[in-house]
């Protein structure tokens, strides 16, 4: 399926997502209330097939955070990129470690690294970082660190 039909496919699936087709992949932003369910459809939908979820990061635009979640089908070789904003002072946003299970790890480290809280994920604990470094998260763009001096 090529970016144009899938994009088709999915506005009627999702009329509310907005989506940029600048980029190699197709991206879809999709509201945070909505993701969930969104998920679901996309790995489970035969003719999506959005079997491997193979990257997730987090983004911090100073005014709010986005979470990426990147997908392929296995079985059509097709690509999404899906993007959710998250409100910066309470970033939430639902597992779907559930749904991929690559998410249960990749997840852990934007709740360590930049402090998003997935609700209902089975093991949401530090990755990297020692203890002690709880809600620190170091990649937020106003994160300090006086002894080493890091100012962003």
């Amino acid at each position: 399926m090529n970016k144009e039909v899938l994009k088709i496919k999915l506005t009627e699936l999702f009329p509310t997502a907005t989506f940029d087709e600048s980029g190699e992949w197709l991206n879809i932003t999709i509201a945070p209330a909505d993701f969930l369910s969104a998920a679901e459809i996309l790995r489970n939908k035969i003719e999506l097939g959005f079997d491997y979820l193979f990257c997730v990061t987090c983004v911090d635009w100073k005014t709010h955070l986005t979470m990426v979640y990147h997908l392929e089908s296995t079985l059509y070789r097709h690509h999404l990129v899906v993007k959710v904003q998250l409100d910066r002072t309470k970033p939430e946003l639902e597992t779907v470690s559930h749904i991929w299970r690559t998410a249960e790890f990749n997840e852990r480290e934007a709740y360590e690294m930049f402090g998003v809280n997935f609700l209902n994920h089975p093991d949401l604990r530090l990755l990297i970082l020692p203890d002690g470094w709880e809600g620190r998260n170091p990649m937020r763009k106003d994160f300090e660190d006086p002894v080493n001096m890091i100012k962003l």
